[in-house]
């Protein structure tokens, strides 16, 4: 979020805005001010996080995250407030007591019902009967019960003839007249912010989810919804998964989905939301002459106006609701994935499988760059087996091989085969060498292959032969690879394609920047794409860093990048301390300390008479040193805290060590699997009913969330993550559960 995205507000409002954040963050209201105006200036999260915590009291990225998005929510409401505020004082109708209302409503929600009987809309049955002169039948019946209907409405029959020139509306019997008072009524309740409240509140409580197969779909290819043919759910029970479910099936015409009551309270007559109708405008049947003409108007209103509106907006909340956790599993996983162990600088052999068309092999070497690429053909129908192992192996020893990483798509599982054959022989001429295989996940190979990124990188490599260099770059650095790919065809969520996609795309775009913020990046290798994701860089200042490197070669150090056109102050304190230089002028400059708080560091070292080649690394010369001694008007206890685990471990890497997962022999396909195996294998994708696991038989099994422990639990990341491996020595599970 920058300033130029956020809207300008009253100081009175600001102050509003930031005591409900604080409330609900349970911080101060000082530390919501100063995250605030960081963020209006243009500081970015992980800035704020890493290098202003003294002005945020130590807030993190996740808690200033929700503060960011409570912020924005909070001003849009303001925003609407004065709209609101100014259509109804427009009309002429806003009282101060109306006022007073209007600006305690604290949700969304809230303000649109309190609108609702102010806000213009289409002419409806009910402004045509107002017109027709009625509105006083209907308060007539509504205040004085004991007023005959019939009679009273008698008194309102009016006709004019076309010939007498006068425009008006005809109410030509008894019948029109009532059905315009009663249209009047309905409407009246059914805008009653307060009533709304209270129903609202009824159904989201007692309310039954409900869906139906649409009559001539049982037997569509949409089968896969048969579980919801004939489906009732608690609507504050289900879970996101079958929400979304749910929603799909209708989108595709095979559901019919409704709301309300269990079916014993639906059976009670009068319904119950019909009784709270009447009794909120006490309407009683107490036998007077207009009691059971203004009970069937409780029921129409009900029926007509009010539950169709309240069932709209519950499923309109229940999705909203999936979607966000939709959301925020898929960001978990994409995290978990972005933060997968790197095997490294090592040279790597990407395999990207296939039958007929062939399996594209890359070599890339220690910094990533491709060295030599071709195409075997060890499956059906050319089954050249024993070319193909010459051929890989030669490739491995030409270019000392350490990892070769093998796609999981089509054939995936043949061609692992193919590379521990490999292994065998390599190890059988070369004991020395250890060369280790794993299968990694190919999602958005195929699409960074025919992005342009891939174009400009390899303009003169066939398209196909693009995902295997993906394949093999994705095991070195999974984070410096996965940023050329939209996280959206990364694959790790559940209905990705169902939830909104502008804050999709918004909740990934700020995880893939926080995963690279937490582990850096260097400068003098990094590609475009992932110093794009940089704090206080975009995808020109990212390419203009490239093209003065390309051109003028390394940075020697920080500083020199304000060389770089367009990267000025502001991007340089925003972007400096999440780059790194190895190898260059200042060792300060591979570490996470910002250039701004060097001054600490040769305070550090002054005091410890040493060279800051002789601190660095070196925990045990720090031994003695409190923070407090080094804090001044600048930099706080965090800050100093800070530099001090930097000196002592400079460049930490947030990521784990890189550990591999081994599929058991014989084990090839679904057909191959028998009840109370112990397998292991990797965790592909975490969803909010379990997790998808691939043991190697080409199609990941689904262990349901009531499987993956011997306890309750009702978050499967509580036991597993994305790329963990559940199913080894370590942690046996009996795989019970069923493939998707």
């Amino acid at each position: 979020m920058t300033s130029s995205t956020i809207s300008a507000v009253s100081e009175a409002v600001q102050r509003k805005i930031i005591n409900a954040i604080a409330t609900e963050l349970s911080v101060a209201p000082q530390q919501v001010s100063a995250a605030v105006a960081l963020l209006d200036d243009g500081a970015t999260v992980p800035f704020i996080a890493r290098y202003r915590k003294e002005a945020t009291g130590n807030l993190d990225d996740t808690q200033l995250r929700l503060l960011e998005e409570r912020l924005i929510y909070l001003r849009e409401l303001e925003e609407r407030r004065q709209v609101i505020l100014t259509s109804i004082g427009e009309q002429g109708k806003l009282s101060d007591e109306l006022r007073y209302i209007i600006e305690q409503a604290a949700t969304k929600q809230l303000l649109e019902d309190i609108y609702l009987p102010y806000k213009p809309k289409r002419r409806t049955r009910a402004q045509i009967a107002r017109e027709a002169g009625l509105e006083p039948l209907a308060d007539t019946l509504l205040t004085d019960p004991t007023c005959d209907p019939e009679q009273e409405a008698a008194n309102y029959i009016k006709v004019v003839s076309a010939a007498e020139g006068v425009e008006a509306i005809n109410v030509p019997d008894v019948k029109t007249a009532l059905e315009g008072a009663r249209d009047i009524l309905a409407e009246r309740f059914a805008e009653t912010a307060k009533l709304l409240a209270i129903l609202r509140n009824k159904l989201w409580q007692e309310g039954v989810v409900t869906s139906v197969v649409v009559a001539g779909q049982e037997m569509s290819e949409e089968e896969k919804f048969r579980d919801y043919y004939a489906y009732a759910e608690p609507v504050r029970l289900i879970p996101s998964h079958r929400a979304l479910a749910l929603f799909r099936g209708r989108a595709l015409g095979v559901l019919r989905i409704d709301l309300d009551l269990d079916e014993t309270s639906r059976e009670v007559i009068p319904h119950p939301c019909v009784a709270m109708i009447a009794a909120h405008f006490k309407i009683e049947n107490r036998g007077r002459k207009a009691d059971k003409w203004l009970g069937d108007v409780c029921q129409w209103a009900w029926r007509v106006k009010v539950h169709p509106h309240l069932t709209a907006e519950l499923l309109l909340q229940v999705r909203e609701a999936a979607e966000t956790e939709a959301i925020r599993i898929f960001s978990r996983n994409l995290r978990e994935l972005l933060l997968a162990a790197p095997a490294g600088p090592k040279a790597v052999l990407g395999l990207d499988p296939g039958y007929r068309t062939g399996c594209k092999v890359a070599v890339v070497d220690a910094t990533g760059k491709l060295l030599e690429t071709t195409t075997i053909y060890p499956h059906q129908p050319q089954s050249n087996w024993q070319g193909s192992l010459a051929s890989i192996v030669q490739l491995v020893l030409r270019h000392g091989v350490e990892l070769i990483s093998i796609g999981n798509g089509t054939a995936s599982r043949e061609t692992d085969k193919l590379a521990t054959e490999v292994i065998r022989l390599v190890a059988e001429q070369h004991p020395e060498l250890k060369l280790i295989k794993l299968v990694v996940s190919e999602a958005g190979a195929s699409v960074y292959s025919a992005s342009a990124l891939a174009a400009a990188e390899f303009s003169n490599l066939d398209v196909s032969l693009r995902g295997a260099v993906s394949i093999a770059r994705r095991l070195q650095d999974p984070l410096a690879e996965l940023v050329k790919i939209e996280p959206k065809s990364i694959g790790v969520g559940q209905y990705q394609h169902d939830v909104n996609q502008r804050t999709l795309a918004r909740s990934l775009a700020a995880t893939v920047e926080d995963c690279v913020n937490a582990v850096g990046v260097d400068v003098n290798t990094a590609s475009a794409p992932l110093l794009a994701q940089v704090s206080g860089l975009n995808r020109v200042l990212a390419q203009n860093i490239v093209s003065y490197r390309d051109a003028h070669g390394r940075f020697p150090n920080r500083r020199t990048i304000l060389k770089v056109p367009r990267v000025g102050e502001k991007t340089f304190e925003q972007a400096a301390g999440f780059l790194r230089i190895n190898d260059g002028d200042n060792p300060l400059d591979r570490s996470a300390v910002h250039p701004e708080a060097y001054p600490v560091v040769e305070r550090i070292l002054a005091r410890l008479s040493k060279g800051i080649g002789q601190v660095m690394g070196h925990p045990e010369t720090l031994k003695g040193l409190t923070a407090e001694e080094f804090t001044d008007e600048t930099f706080g206890l965090p800050t100093v805290r800070d530099i001090l685990s930097e000196l002592e471990k400079p460049g930490r890497d947030p990521r784990p060590e890189f550990k591999t997962a081994t599929f058991q022999e014989g084990i090839e396909s679904l057909t191959d699997l028998q009840s109370g195996m112990i397998l292991e294998g990797v965790v592909t994708n975490v969803a909010a009913f379990g997790a998808f696991v691939d043991i190697g038989v080409h199609q990941d099994g689904l262990v349901h969330v009531s499987s993956l422990a011997n306890k309750f639990i009702k978050d499967p990341h509580q036991i597993v993550n994305k790329h963990t491996k559940p199913f080894s020595d370590n942690n046996l599970q009996e795989l019970s559960g069923s493939v998707p």
